[in-house]
């Protein structure tokens, strides 16, 4: 018998680290530096400060907002 709660569990999952992917992206530009400029190390602490401040978000602003900023419909 499939979970499907563990299916969408792992889409969010997928969903929000590449979001905060983007947007260690978006920081690491702001900083004036290139991805290059750090170690493989130095970017995962930098996505996960990003997955953070967005699992943060989560449980502030509620799981359905989050999930609509993400794409996610769960009711289709």
């Amino acid at each position: 018998m499939n979970n499907p709660f563990k299916a969408l569990n792992q889409k969010v999952k997928t969903a929000i680290r590449n979001k905060a992917i983007d947007r260690a992206k978006t920081r690491i530009v702001l900083m004036q530096k290139r991805p290059e400029d750090f170690s493989p190390d130095e970017l995962e602490v930098i996505v996960q400060e990003e997955e953070g401040k967005l699992y943060s978000a989560i449980k502030e602003k509620g799981l359905l907002a989050v999930l609509a900023v993400l794409g996610f419909n769960i009711f289709g």
